[in-house]
């Protein structure tokens, strides 16, 4: 790889030589850096280094010779744990020492946790008296330790395969096949399937399904900087068509037969060639996009969030309607996981975004529910909803894909703000109904069944405001058990736009908890200088509530400085414009803002402070002025004179 450090390529790699004592280990590397044979040679070898240029990779190799004696464990831990692939010897000549491969070397790095490629190597090939085939013994091994990459015998002596070793090592950390073969199946793993999809569907301009002379050169030219020849594309097609035919068709080379051709290079030992392709798109070794290739905008402030712009909204759009195949506006689930099929994985397969989401009785989404799920990630992970609009096509840049808000600060000072997404955090003791309001949200039937949340869970989904305008809500239910370690990071309130606070309106103990986790949070806020507008929710109003429950709910709103709660019933799907009423809240950031005693002193305190402070200015300047005016007096009158 000429022309400096590729991105994504280690500029060094770092290979530890393990094995049982006379194994050849130190000969092994003396043989590779010097090119010689020498019978002196130290028991223990210090760090050996091959120039970039040694291999065709240049990329320099440290080479890490070790003792085995049991006095040296500790240090031999310790350049496992440092090391990015393992020689692993045996003697030839000692059927002992091959033996224990699989007996103790190989698990004793699985026990130091050692995750790295491992290259078995049979020394003193020289010395070896009785034959056997090394393919045949070490299979078994092989299948039942995926770490080790391949196994290959040399001879220093002889010089026989000496600089193999540590090409194939090498290779195996610039290069590894795991991430993209599966050796017991001979085929190309799923993840390398779908990146290698995604590369193909870029090159595919006419959108035919099939890479034509063209579109060939293209890929080659982006891919290795050298165009094919007309005859060279026609011996590509040649070699796949008689191999599979259905990787040919009269369009050109079809994906079938793209990662045909693949799965060829890595059988018939040039995986380069494919990793080449998978790091000019940005893929790293676990076959996602690189952190260089996702360039994200300047770092945001705690109360500050991402959201999608315009242009990325109507990419979403766009794709959806390519996808939904039988124009029935909604995405049935194979439709979906066609989308994603050019990315790494279904990102919504698992919490947070599992059931997030409105769905059809059949599971499948609409543009809103599409819409929505995006606008969730890109809250909670706008590195990993940039990433997935690139997997699904999205060739612009983040600045046109992600916008940050304004400071909710900021918007609190100009009582307005521009988001189009809030999130709103759902407080409450236990079985006040806190589920039940977030699956109205997405319009599910109420569950008479009650199920404790052990962890918090994310609902989200577009609510319509007056004259049309619409707004996406995101509800965040925090268990009554989660709201401590919540409150221990300063900054965790700086996300929230809005915050509720959910209470069994039938039950006295409900409220009394409500109205303290309405306090704890306020604390937090003024604390913190992360207050948001706070609003009561007493749910389950069909419920016959206790004699004073009305008395003292307003008791609190009034105490604090908030509105009087929302009375809603669920179960009888009266829901009182609730949502409306928390999009509403959360637009106006400067009300509903609740204030402790302490808090609503600090704030006169600084009023009376900033008085003074603009007093005294007044003052010296009208002190200054008036000194001004007498100078000028004096001077006019001593001239007079």
């Amino acid at each position: 790889m000429p022309g400096g450090p590729i991105p994504g390529v280690r500029t060094s790699v770092r290979i530890v030589v393990v094995g049982d004592r006379a194994t050849g280990k130190s000969s092994l590397i003396a043989a590779a850096a010097s090119e010689t044979f020498s019978r002196e040679v130290p028991p223990v070898l210090p760090p050996t280094r091959l120039p970039a240029d040694f291999y065709p990779d240049n990329v320099p190799i440290t080479i890490i010779d070790t003792s085995s004696s049991l006095e040296n464990r500790g240090r031999l831990a310790e350049e496992l744990k440092r090391a990015d692939a393992v020689v692993l010897t045996y003697a030839c000549d000692q059927p002992t020492t091959l033996n224990r491969i699989s007996s103790f070397w190989l698990y004793e790095l699985r026990r130091l946790e050692v995750r790295v490629p491992v290259v078995i190597v049979g020394c003193k090939l020289d010395r070896r008296d009785e034959e056997y085939n090394l393919n045949i013994v070490m299979a078994p091994i092989m299948r039942q330790f995926r770490e080790i990459e391949t196994c290959i015998e040399c001879s220093a002596a002889n010089l026989l395969q000496i600089p193999e070793v540590f090409y194939y090592a090498q290779k195996a950390v610039l290069h590894p096949t795991a991430p993209l073969f599966d050796q017991e199946t001979q085929a190309l793993k799923p993840r390398c399937m779908r990146a290698l999809k995604r590369i193909f569907v870029l090159f595919d301009l006419d959108m035919d399904s099939a890479l034509n002379d063209e579109e060939l050169n293209e890929f080659q030219v982006k891919c290795f900087n050298a165009p094919l020849q007309p005859a060279e594309i026609v011996g590509v097609k040649r070699v796949v068509q008689d191999k599979l035919p259905q990787g040919v068709n009269e369009l050109g080379l079809t994906l079938t037969g793209f990662l045909f051709l693949h799965a060829l290079f890595i059988e018939r030992g040039r995986i380069e060639t494919t990793w080449t392709v998978l790091r000019k798109f940005g893929y790293s070794n676990e076959l996602r996009l690189r952190d260089d290739y996702l360039p994200m905008p300047l770092k945001k402030a705690p109360d500050q969030s991402f959201q999608l712009t315009s242009e990325a909204v109507e990419f979403l759009k766009g794709v959806f309607s390519t996808f939904d195949d039988n124009k029935d506006d909604v995405l049935r689930n194979a439709e979906l996981e066609d989308l994603f099929s050019t990315a790494p994985e279904s990102p919504w397969d698992e919490a947070p975004y599992k059931d997030a989401v409105q769905r059809t009785p059949l599971g499948g989404l609409s543009l809103s529910g599409f819409l929505s799920e995006w606008a969730l990630m890109t809250l909670l992970d706008p590195v990993k909803s940039l990433a997935n609009l690139i997997y699904i096509g999205y060739n612009c840049n983040a600045a046109s894909a992600l916008n940050i808000t304004r400071r909710r600060s900021i918007d609190r000072k100009r009582q307005q703000t521009e988001r189009d997404v809030f999130q709103c955090f759902v407080f409450g003791p236990k079985k006040a109904g806190k589920s039940a309001l977030l699956m109205s949200l997405l319009g599910r039937p109420f569950s008479d069944n009650y199920v404790p949340t052990t962890s918090e869970q994310y609902v989200v989904n577009v609510v319509e405001q007056h004259a049309g305008k619409k707004k996406t809500l995101v509800l965040r239910e925090i268990p009554e058990d989660g709201v401590k370690k919540l409150l221990s990071n300063k900054e965790s309130l700086a996300v929230c736009d809005v915050a509720i606070f959910v209470y069994d309106s039938s039950s006295k103990y409900s409220l009394r908890r409500a109205s303290e986790l309405l306090l704890d949070v306020t604390k937090q806020g003024e604390e913190t200088g992360f207050s948001m507008p706070c609003l009561l929710v007493a749910a389950k109003h069909d419920l016959d509530s206790y004699p004073t429950a009305m008395e003292e709910s307003a008791k609190i709103c009034q105490g604090i400085g908030i509105d009087e709660p929302i009375h809603v019933s669920v179960k009888e799907r009266d829901l009182n414009n609730v949502f409306s009423k928390l999009v509403n809240a959360a637009e106006n950031p400067h009300l509903s803002v609740p204030e402790t005693d302490a808090g609503r002193n600090r704030k006169w305190y600084r009023q009376l402070i900033s008085r003074s402070l603009i007093f005294v200015s007044v003052g010296a300047a009208t002190a200054f002025v008036g000194m001004a005016a007498y100078r000028a007096y004096a001077a006019r009158k001593n001239s007079a004179s």
